[in-house]
């Protein structure tokens, strides 16, 4: 296929939400470098694009991007959805009169029922960008309750288009080889393993990187915090809701405290309302005077970063997150920050092989200390150990690059 090929991009997440800046439009600035016409419809939540959409509109401009927005509608659930759908349908329909599409990208499960359909209909060919099993992540997050028989009929019409999708793409992309596999051995066996290509959600390694570090920054955000020097760091990135284990997180630093570094801090850079956390803190009977929570911009994220020692990122292993690939975790080690994951999660084990002193097996207190101690034997690490491992799996560009061989092979 020539490289001036015309690529539809459906996603059903907004560019102007930050998964958006981070996990979409570097991908598509890359593709369009090497000679892709790309259009995108996304759907947008309406207080966030208000805000940035003249932001994102003239970034879009600059890159030689075009952009359909949708408005994302919130309620009432499942209808709400449907009215997406069809406004997805109505937006793709007008650009294929304008255009000669080759390829429709679709990111994820909503965005692939309007890809196939349109695969039927103008014969283009079809990426299936699965990002995880995304039925299964409803239920397993209590999103969907399967003793409601609404939620119930949805789950199970979305497992049989899984399959449809998986069967009738062109091209899959899972964020993990366990997903992968998993497609394979009990999803659809009919589906070729070459046909899967695995690309993890990747991290701008140019801004997470230590040498984007402000020294002097990095010091008035340690006085601003309240945090000694001679502190020992424990740090959080990111949401706290729905996949993320709080209670065992905060367990975990008061093992940590107890009986290793009494003055060790937690400090979250997050979002959220910092009440979460403080209610957690007070329910294992922890002093408020170690933990910190701060919101922070993608701009000021590197100088707080450099505050962390070490980070945790526990997250429920369930089967959904085989498919997992947290955003946090390649922007965490290309900051040369150690992170303890649980094993269960992603291609976590893999990942891992060579540093399993970061790998927690189970959420107890014995188990907690006896990683502190392996941990803390060997500290402080170099940085460029986990530099290392970022970029080789997590580079932007390795991942931009490979969506260039699947856009390339079709």
């Amino acid at each position: 296929m020539p490289q001036s090929a015309f690529i539809l991009y459906i996603s059903y997440d907004g560019l102007s939400d930050p998964l958006g800046q981070s996990q979409i439009i570097p991908y598509l600035e890359v593709l369009v470098q090497s000679g892709y016409k790309i259009h995108i419809i996304s759907a947008e939540k309406k207080q966030r694009y208000l805000v940035k959409k003249q932001e994102i509109r003239d970034l879009l401009l600059r890159s030689g991007i075009e952009w359909t927005p949708i408005l994302y509608t919130k309620n009432p659930p499942i209808v709400s959805t449907l009215i997406d759908i069809v406004k997805i349908f109505v937006a793709a329909r007008k650009i294929y009169k304008q255009h000669s599409v080759d390829i429709i990208h679709s990111r994820s499960y909503i965005s692939a029922l309007v890809g196939l359909w349109l695969k039927k209909k103008y014969k283009s060919r079809f990426i299936f960008d699965m990002r995880g099993f995304w039925a299964d992540e409803r239920v397993e997050g209590n999103i969907w309750k399967l003793s409601n028989p609404l939620f119930r009929t949805v789950y199970k019409f979305f497992k049989k288009k899984e399959i449809d999708f998986c069967q009738k793409a062109d091209s899959i992309v899972s964020l993990t080889h366990s997903g992968a596999h998993e497609i394979v051995l009990n999803i659809t066996p009919y589906v070729p393993l070459n046909k899967i290509w695995v690309i993890p959600c990747c991290a701008d390694l140019n801004h997470f990187s230590p040498q984007n570090v402000d020294e002097h920054k990095a010091q008035m955000w340690r006085e601003k915090l309240k945090i000694p020097n001679s502190s020992f760091v424990l740090g959080y990135l990111g949401s706290i809701g729905t996949w993320y284990l709080l209670p065992e997180m905060v367990s975990f630093f008061k093992v940590l405290k107890q009986k290793h570094r009494p003055e060790a801090i937690f400090l979250f850079i997050t979002m959220e309302n910092e009440s979460i956390v403080i209610d957690e803190f007070k329910r294992q009977s922890l002093d408020l005077s170690d933990l910190r929570v701060i919101a922070a911009s993608r701009n000021e994220l590197p100088d707080l970063l450099a505050l962390f020692d070490v980070s945790v990122s526990f997250i429920k292993p369930t089967f959904s997150k085989k498919a997992s690939s947290p955003t946090k975790l390649g922007e965490l080690l290309g900051m040369g920050i150690p992170v303890f994951s649980n094993t269960g999660v992603g291609d976590i084990d893999t990942y891992y092989e060579k540093i399993p002193f970061l790998k927690v097996h189970e959420f107890s207190q014995a188990h907690f200390d006896e990683c502190w101690k392996q941990f803390l034997k060997g500290y402080p690490y170099e940085k460029q150990t986990f530099v290392s491992l970022s970029n080789l799996i997590f580079s932007l560009e390795k991942g931009a690059a490979r969506y260039l061989e699947i856009y390339r092979s079709l």
